[in-house]
Protein backbone atom coordinates (compact mmCIF):
# COMPACT_ATOMS: atom_id res chain seq x y z
CA UNK A 1 0.00 0.00 0.00
CA UNK A 2 1.20 3.50 -1.00
CA UNK A 3 1.42 5.50 2.83
CA UNK A 4 2.95 8.81 4.60
CA UNK A 5 6.16 7.96 6.06
CA UNK A 6 8.82 9.55 8.11
CA UNK A 7 12.27 8.52 8.53
CA UNK A 8 13.85 11.61 10.01
CA UNK A 9 12.61 14.00 12.81
CA UNK A 10 11.63 17.61 10.55
CA UNK A 11 9.03 19.96 9.55
CA UNK A 12 6.14 18.80 7.09
CA UNK A 13 9.27 18.21 4.02
CA UNK A 14 9.89 15.12 6.47
CA UNK A 15 7.43 13.59 5.29
CA UNK A 16 7.18 11.69 1.69
CA UNK A 17 5.30 8.72 0.38
CA UNK A 18 6.39 5.04 0.25
CA UNK A 19 5.18 1.23 -0.52
CA UNK A 20 4.94 -0.57 2.53
CA UNK A 21 3.15 -3.67 3.32
CA UNK A 22 -0.53 -4.10 4.77
CA UNK A 23 -0.22 -4.64 8.55
CA UNK A 24 -1.34 -7.72 10.22
CA UNK A 25 -2.95 -7.41 13.33
CA UNK A 26 -2.43 -9.53 16.50
CA UNK A 27 -3.81 -10.48 19.58
CA UNK A 28 -6.37 -7.72 20.64
CA UNK A 29 -5.95 -5.69 17.66
CA UNK A 30 -7.77 -5.05 14.08
CA UNK A 31 -7.47 -4.12 10.43
CA UNK A 32 -8.95 -1.02 9.59
CA UNK A 33 -9.39 0.35 5.92
CA UNK A 34 -9.51 4.27 7.19
CA UNK A 35 -11.57 6.74 5.50
CA UNK A 36 -10.16 9.14 7.16
CA UNK A 37 -7.34 10.46 9.59
CA UNK A 38 -6.88 13.05 11.76
CA UNK A 39 -4.29 15.74 12.63
CA UNK A 40 -3.40 17.72 15.52
CA UNK A 41 -0.86 19.45 17.87
CA UNK A 42 0.23 15.93 18.81
CA UNK A 43 0.84 15.46 15.34
CA UNK A 44 2.87 17.89 15.19
CA UNK A 45 5.41 16.79 18.09
CA UNK A 46 5.77 13.24 16.63
CA UNK A 47 6.89 15.24 13.38
CA UNK A 48 9.41 17.21 14.84
CA UNK A 49 10.29 15.27 17.87
CA UNK A 50 10.30 18.30 19.55
CA UNK A 51 10.13 18.80 22.66
CA UNK A 52 13.14 16.33 22.97
CA UNK A 53 11.73 14.94 26.07
CA UNK A 54 9.22 13.07 23.76
CA UNK A 55 12.37 11.04 22.34
CA UNK A 56 12.96 9.61 25.78
CA UNK A 57 9.73 8.61 26.29
CA UNK A 58 10.34 5.70 23.41
CA UNK A 59 9.00 7.81 20.46
CA UNK A 60 12.61 7.34 18.83
CA UNK A 61 15.91 9.01 19.86
CA UNK A 62 16.75 9.86 16.36
CA UNK A 63 14.03 9.32 14.27
CA UNK A 64 10.26 8.66 14.72
CA UNK A 65 10.03 5.06 16.05
CA UNK A 66 6.37 4.60 14.21
CA UNK A 67 7.53 5.26 10.41
CA UNK A 68 3.95 6.01 9.52
CA UNK A 69 2.15 8.37 11.28
CA UNK A 70 -1.63 9.30 12.04
CA UNK A 71 -3.22 8.26 15.46
CA UNK A 72 -6.97 9.77 14.88
CA UNK A 73 -8.90 7.44 12.79
CA UNK A 74 -12.46 6.66 11.21
CA UNK A 75 -12.53 3.10 9.39
CA UNK A 76 -14.03 -0.24 8.81
CA UNK A 77 -12.98 -3.26 10.36
CA UNK A 78 -11.62 -5.38 7.59
CA UNK A 79 -9.78 -8.40 10.03
CA UNK A 80 -9.51 -9.00 13.15
CA UNK A 81 -6.82 -10.37 15.69
CA UNK A 82 -7.09 -13.37 17.89
CA UNK A 83 -9.43 -12.80 21.07
CA UNK A 84 -11.38 -9.76 19.65
CA UNK A 85 -14.72 -10.48 20.31
CA UNK A 86 -16.75 -7.35 20.36
CA UNK A 87 -16.31 -6.40 16.73
CA UNK A 88 -17.40 -7.72 13.70
CA UNK A 89 -15.29 -7.39 10.10
CA UNK A 90 -17.52 -4.80 8.58
CA UNK A 91 -18.09 -2.48 11.22
CA UNK A 92 -17.61 1.00 11.27
CA UNK A 93 -15.64 2.53 14.00
CA UNK A 94 -13.81 5.72 14.94
CA UNK A 95 -11.17 5.84 17.32
CA UNK A 96 -7.30 5.75 17.87
CA UNK A 97 -4.79 3.15 15.52
CA UNK A 98 -1.56 3.38 14.65
CA UNK A 99 -0.33 4.41 11.31
CA UNK A 100 -3.46 5.96 10.44
CA UNK A 101 -2.20 8.26 7.56
CA UNK A 102 -2.37 5.13 5.01
CA UNK A 103 -5.30 2.98 3.30
CA UNK A 104 -4.80 0.43 6.46
CA UNK A 105 -3.82 0.84 9.84
CA UNK A 106 -4.09 -1.09 13.00
CA UNK A 107 -5.65 -0.58 16.28
CA UNK A 108 -6.17 -2.28 19.19
CA UNK A 109 -9.85 -2.91 19.66
CA UNK A 110 -10.37 -1.13 22.89
CA UNK A 111 -9.67 2.01 21.25
CA UNK A 112 -12.01 1.82 19.32
CA UNK A 113 -16.09 2.80 19.50
CA UNK A 114 -18.69 1.93 17.15
CA UNK A 115 -18.90 5.22 15.01
CA UNK A 116 -22.48 6.70 14.81
CA UNK A 117 -24.56 6.33 11.53
CA UNK A 118 -25.33 10.05 11.59
CA UNK A 119 -21.42 11.16 11.88
CA UNK A 120 -19.83 11.44 8.74
CA UNK A 121 -16.43 9.77 8.52
CA UNK A 122 -14.60 13.02 7.80
CA UNK A 123 -15.81 14.07 11.19
CA UNK A 124 -15.59 10.96 13.07
CA UNK A 125 -11.69 11.04 12.49
CA UNK A 126 -11.22 14.41 14.25
CA UNK A 127 -13.30 13.17 17.48
CA UNK A 128 -10.62 10.52 19.65
CA UNK A 129 -7.89 12.48 20.55
CA UNK A 130 -8.65 16.19 20.73
CA UNK A 131 -12.22 15.43 22.11
CA UNK A 132 -11.00 12.87 25.05
CA UNK A 133 -8.96 15.34 26.23
CA UNK A 134 -11.38 18.21 26.19
CA UNK A 135 -13.57 15.90 27.96
CA UNK A 136 -11.03 15.30 30.78
CA UNK A 137 -10.15 19.23 30.89
CA UNK A 138 -13.80 20.23 31.53
CA UNK A 139 -15.70 18.03 33.29
CA UNK A 140 -12.68 15.84 35.30
CA UNK A 141 -10.32 18.51 35.94
CA UNK A 142 -12.27 21.51 35.57
CA UNK A 143 -15.20 20.39 36.91
CA UNK A 144 -17.36 22.67 34.99
CA UNK A 145 -20.68 23.36 36.33
CA UNK A 146 -23.68 25.77 35.46
CA UNK A 147 -23.17 28.96 36.26
CA UNK A 148 -19.39 29.48 36.50
CA UNK A 149 -17.39 31.97 34.33
CA UNK A 150 -15.23 29.41 32.04
CA UNK A 151 -12.44 31.38 30.23
CA UNK A 152 -10.98 29.10 26.82
CA UNK A 153 -7.56 29.96 25.61
CA UNK A 154 -7.14 28.76 22.30
CA UNK A 155 -10.56 28.25 21.77
CA UNK A 156 -10.73 27.89 18.05
CA UNK A 157 -8.12 25.06 17.80
CA UNK A 158 -8.57 21.38 17.59
CA UNK A 159 -8.94 20.68 21.25
CA UNK A 160 -10.38 24.86 22.36
CA UNK A 161 -13.43 23.97 19.90
CA UNK A 162 -14.46 20.68 21.94
CA UNK A 163 -14.10 22.29 25.17
CA UNK A 164 -16.03 25.37 23.98
CA UNK A 165 -18.77 23.01 23.28
CA UNK A 166 -18.45 21.11 26.75
CA UNK A 167 -18.20 24.22 28.59
CA UNK A 168 -21.46 25.97 27.05
CA UNK A 169 -22.76 22.35 27.47
CA UNK A 170 -22.41 22.49 31.40
CA UNK A 171 -24.24 25.95 31.52
CA UNK A 172 -21.27 27.68 32.17
CA UNK A 173 -20.83 31.54 30.91
CA UNK A 174 -17.43 30.92 28.26
CA UNK A 175 -15.41 33.57 27.20
CA UNK A 176 -12.94 32.30 24.55
CA UNK A 177 -9.93 33.69 23.61
CA UNK A 178 -9.22 33.51 19.66
CA UNK A 179 -8.06 35.60 16.30
CA UNK A 180 -11.02 38.15 14.94
CA UNK A 181 -10.64 35.91 11.78
CA UNK A 182 -12.25 32.97 13.72
CA UNK A 183 -14.69 35.29 16.16
CA UNK A 184 -17.37 33.46 14.32
CA UNK A 185 -16.32 30.05 14.38
CA UNK A 186 -15.98 30.47 18.46
CA UNK A 187 -19.53 31.95 18.82
CA UNK A 188 -20.97 29.48 16.58
CA UNK A 189 -19.66 26.58 19.00
CA UNK A 190 -21.17 28.34 21.91
CA UNK A 191 -18.66 31.38 23.55
CA UNK A 192 -21.03 34.18 25.14
CA UNK A 193 -18.46 36.10 24.09
CA UNK A 194 -15.09 36.11 22.43
CA UNK A 195 -11.33 38.18 22.98
CA UNK A 196 -9.23 39.05 20.18
CA UNK A 197 -6.03 38.02 21.48
CA UNK A 198 -4.00 40.54 19.09
CA UNK A 199 -6.11 43.47 21.02
CA UNK A 200 -7.30 42.55 24.02
CA UNK A 201 -4.94 40.70 26.43
CA UNK A 202 -6.88 38.37 28.64
CA UNK A 203 -5.18 38.65 31.91
CA UNK A 204 -5.04 42.30 32.09
CA UNK A 205 -8.70 43.12 32.90
CA UNK A 206 -11.35 43.16 35.79
CA UNK A 207 -12.74 39.77 34.99
CA UNK A 208 -12.22 37.04 37.32
CA UNK A 209 -13.11 33.10 36.16
CA UNK A 210 -14.15 29.88 38.17
CA UNK A 211 -12.00 27.92 35.35
CA UNK A 212 -9.27 28.65 32.89
CA UNK A 213 -8.71 26.13 30.24
CA UNK A 214 -5.67 26.79 28.36
CA UNK A 215 -4.67 25.95 25.22
CA UNK A 216 -3.18 29.10 24.22
CA UNK A 217 0.59 28.81 24.85
CA UNK A 218 2.72 30.41 27.56
CA UNK A 219 1.20 32.74 30.05
CA UNK A 220 2.83 33.08 33.01
CA UNK A 221 1.19 31.14 35.81
CA UNK A 222 1.12 34.45 38.25
CA UNK A 223 -0.57 36.46 35.03
CA UNK A 224 -3.34 33.37 34.83
CA UNK A 225 -3.72 33.24 38.54
CA UNK A 226 -4.46 37.05 38.98
CA UNK A 227 -7.75 36.48 37.21
CA UNK A 228 -8.83 33.27 38.90
CA UNK A 229 -11.10 33.59 41.68
CA UNK A 230 -9.86 33.01 44.99
CA UNK A 231 -10.86 29.13 44.85
CA UNK A 232 -10.67 28.97 40.91
CA UNK A 233 -9.52 26.04 38.89
CA UNK A 234 -6.48 26.22 35.93
CA UNK A 235 -6.22 23.62 33.97
CA UNK A 236 -3.41 23.47 31.17
CA UNK A 237 -3.57 21.15 28.36
CA UNK A 238 -0.82 20.60 26.35
CA UNK A 239 3.28 21.40 26.53
CA UNK A 240 3.46 24.07 23.61
CA UNK A 241 5.98 26.92 23.80
CA UNK A 242 9.23 26.09 25.85
CA UNK A 243 12.47 25.40 24.93
CA UNK A 244 12.91 22.69 22.36
CA UNK A 245 14.39 20.10 25.50
CA UNK A 246 11.09 20.66 28.35
CA UNK A 247 8.69 22.09 25.91
CA UNK A 248 5.89 23.97 28.04
CA UNK A 249 6.07 21.02 30.38
CA UNK A 250 8.19 23.18 33.08
CA UNK A 251 4.91 25.18 33.65
CA UNK A 252 2.66 22.35 34.39
CA UNK A 253 5.17 20.69 36.89
CA UNK A 254 5.50 24.22 38.45
CA UNK A 255 1.28 24.57 38.77
CA UNK A 256 1.17 21.14 39.98
CA UNK A 257 3.63 22.10 42.81
CA UNK A 258 2.26 25.25 43.53
CA UNK A 259 -1.62 23.82 43.64
CA UNK A 260 -0.41 22.44 46.62
CA UNK A 261 0.64 25.62 48.68
CA UNK A 262 -2.58 28.29 47.07
CA UNK A 263 -6.26 28.06 47.52
CA UNK A 264 -6.97 27.88 44.44
CA UNK A 265 -6.40 24.01 42.36
CA UNK A 266 -3.79 24.65 39.33
CA UNK A 267 -4.00 21.17 37.29
CA UNK A 268 -3.23 19.83 33.62
CA UNK A 269 -4.73 17.09 31.62
CA UNK A 270 -2.49 13.85 30.79
CA UNK A 271 -5.73 12.41 28.35
CA UNK A 272 -6.16 8.64 28.55
CA UNK A 273 -6.47 6.76 25.57
CA UNK A 274 -9.14 4.05 26.01
CA UNK A 275 -12.74 3.36 24.80
CA UNK A 276 -14.05 4.11 28.54
CA UNK A 277 -12.28 7.72 27.58
CA UNK A 278 -14.32 8.17 24.19
CA UNK A 279 -17.45 6.87 24.82
CA UNK A 280 -18.81 10.13 26.96
CA UNK A 281 -17.75 12.04 24.13
CA UNK A 282 -19.01 9.79 21.29
CA UNK A 283 -22.67 9.94 23.70
CA UNK A 284 -22.91 13.68 23.59
CA UNK A 285 -22.04 13.82 19.81
CA UNK A 286 -25.25 11.35 19.65
CA UNK A 287 -27.25 13.50 21.63
CA UNK A 288 -26.58 16.54 19.40
CA UNK A 289 -24.52 18.22 22.77
CA UNK A 290 -21.72 18.51 20.43
CA UNK A 291 -20.40 18.22 17.34
CA UNK A 292 -16.75 18.05 15.47
CA UNK A 293 -15.40 21.18 13.99
CA UNK A 294 -14.02 20.13 10.89
CA UNK A 295 -13.10 22.90 8.43
CA UNK A 296 -10.57 21.77 6.55
CA UNK A 297 -10.46 18.31 5.18
CA UNK A 298 -7.32 17.19 2.56
CA UNK A 299 -6.38 14.50 0.34
CA UNK A 300 -3.78 12.25 1.77
CA UNK A 301 -1.33 13.37 -1.39
CA UNK A 302 -1.89 17.08 0.30
CA UNK A 303 -0.81 15.49 3.80
CA UNK A 304 2.78 18.30 3.67
CA UNK A 305 -0.10 21.23 3.31
CA UNK A 306 -2.21 20.06 5.80
CA UNK A 307 0.33 20.14 8.77
CA UNK A 308 2.18 23.58 7.40
CA UNK A 309 -1.50 25.20 7.50
CA UNK A 310 -2.26 23.24 10.83
CA UNK A 311 1.38 24.89 12.58
CA UNK A 312 0.40 28.14 10.56
CA UNK A 313 -2.96 28.68 12.10
CA UNK A 314 -4.92 28.59 9.42
CA UNK A 315 -7.12 25.53 10.45
CA UNK A 316 -10.60 26.68 11.96
CA UNK A 317 -11.37 23.62 14.72
CA UNK A 318 -9.82 20.55 13.42
CA UNK A 319 -8.35 19.10 9.79
CA UNK A 320 -8.68 15.66 8.38
CA UNK A 321 -7.49 13.71 5.67
CA UNK A 322 -9.68 11.83 3.29
CA UNK A 323 -8.01 8.82 2.59
CA UNK A 324 -10.40 5.82 1.50
CA UNK A 325 -13.79 5.75 0.49
CA UNK A 326 -16.39 6.08 3.23
CA UNK A 327 -19.36 8.26 4.20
Amino acid sequence: MRAVVQDRYGNADALHFADVAVPTPGPGEVLLAVHAAGLNRGTWHLMTGLPYVMRLMGFGLRRPAQRIPGADVAGRIIALGEGVDDFTVGDEVLGIAVGAFAPYAIARADNLVQRPAQLPAEKAAAVAISGITAYQAVHEQGQVTAGQRVLVLGASGGVGAWVTQLAHAAGAHVTGVASAAKADLVLELGADQVLDYATTEPTAGTDRYDVIIDMGGRRPLRKLRRILTKNGTLVIVGGEGGGPIGGGFGRQLLAAALSNVVSQRLTMVMAAEHRDALAPVVAAITEGTITPAVSSVYSLDSVAEAMTDLVGGRVRGAAVLRIGDGS
